[in-house]
């Protein structure tokens, strides 16, 4: 299988379908391609019919994170976060922009499962006998971030529990990862499309070294007039016709979002070059249509893997790896790729979904997109040449 083209179970990706990108991915197209970095899926689907709080439909689920893999899940990174828009929630970034600091998985899920996937994650850390920081009694502020899916799924039900979050972690793993309506993406929408999870990553050459910059999106975000594919504005071609109408924000295609980005490198970046990593976050986002509307949570996170001997130092003084500030500017560029790739595979990559109540989120109609991107002469032949 191609892994820049189709997903483990076969989706077709933006690559495959033939949208004009640039960059050179990694070898899977994926923010694993990071070397350590490790993505695991609780995903849930339950139920149809009308809303039963608490009952269901069911349309949710959990993504994890592992910077340094499951091996290691108790080690930290530097990082660093930057939120664009804020009607959204990230835990823990008030200790990473003090310190720069993030320990332990990433956890993505819906809105009203943000804190408990935080609670759970500190369960999950407090469990590990791989570190002396796990003594049952150890301080630590994960990472949670949220997006809303309570246009298909029971939010309200509360149906994320403990073992989900665990399940998620404990299932992480590198390699190809599934994109799409998996994990926290589940019951997401982008551009009133199908939406949910998506990656892609890029190789980038500085000096005489080789880096890679992956990104990873949980999307429910835009609106359909806005959606631009291959440069091509392809919501103005394929309007939103609403379908089943129950609320505001769906008739009048005002305010949508949110999305949260998680980007990835191993290149030797400060937490302040971090930071000006994860702002070229926003672009990317951009370029496919996002706007960072009024009522959306944008809200993006950085790491890198290098000096992970330094980061573990903590009461002593030793060298540490920097990369130079005018050596950075390849990493925005390839950090804008991914993330644009990364929020097309999340659409690409899904099919049509049946939540709650009947609502209705259709999966981006692929011919037809490629019919534009033809006419539109930005159309590639995937088979024509090697990615």
């Amino acid at each position: 299988m191609n892994h820049h083209h189709a997903t483990p179970s076969g989706k077709t990706r933006a690559r495959g379908v033939g949208v004009p990108l640039l960059g050179q991915p990694g070898q899977w197209n994926a923010i694993t391609d990071v070397d350590g970095v490790e993505v695991g899926y609780t995903t849930l689907i339950e139920g149809e019919g009308p809303l039963v709080v608490g009952k269901g439909p069911v349309r949710t689920g959990v993504t994890a994170i592992l910077p340094r893999g499951l091996a290691a899940a108790t080690e930290g990174v530097y990082s660093a976060v930057f939120c664009l828009n804020g009607n959204g929630e990230m835990t823990g970034m008030s200790w990473i922009e003090e310190t720069g600091r993030l320990d332990g998985p990433i956890t993505l899920t819906n809105t009203h499962s943000c804190g408990l996937s935080r609670d759970a994650t500190i369960k999950w850390l407090n469990q590990r006998k791989d570190s002396e920081h796990c003594d049952g009694n150890t301080f630590w502020l994960p990472v949670a971030a949220e997006t809303c899916d309570n246009w298909l799924n029971d939010m309200n039900g509360f149906h994320i529990r403990d073992e989900h979050v665990f399940a998620a972690i404990d299932g992480a793993q590198s390699g190809p990862i599934e994109e799409g309506s998996v994990g926290g993406g589940t019951g997401m929408s982008c551009y009133q499309f199908k939406g949910g999870s998506g990656t892609s990553s890029r190789k980038v050459r500085v000096g005489s070294r080789n880096f890679t910059v992956g990104a990873f999106v949980q999307s429910n975000f835009g609106i359909r007039q806005l959606c631009t594919i291959g440069g091509v504005p392809i919501g103005q071609y394929i309007p939103y016709t609403g379908g089943q109408i129950h609320r505001y924000l769906e008739d009048h295609q005002t305010d949508q979002g949110s999305l949260i980005i998680i980007l990835a490198t191993d290149a030797p970046l400060s937490p302040l070059q971090l930071k000006r990593l994860a702002k070229r976050a926003a672009i990317g986002m951009a370029r496919s249509g996002g706007i960072a509307s009024n009522e959306s949570g944008d809200i993006f996170l950085a790491f890198s893997t290098a000096n992970r001997e330094t980061y573990g130092r903590l009461y002593d003084c030793g060298p540490s790896e920097a990369f130079g500030d005018f050596m950075i500017t390849p990493l925005f560029e390839a950090a804008v790729q991914a993330v644009d790739e990364a929020i097309l595979n999340s659409m690409f990559a899904n099919e049509t979904m049946v939540g709650r109540d009947g609502n209705i989120r259709e999966a981006l109609p692929v011919e037809l997109v490629q019919d534009y991107l033809k006419a539109h002469n930005r159309w590639v032949d995937p088979n024509s040449k090697t990615v």
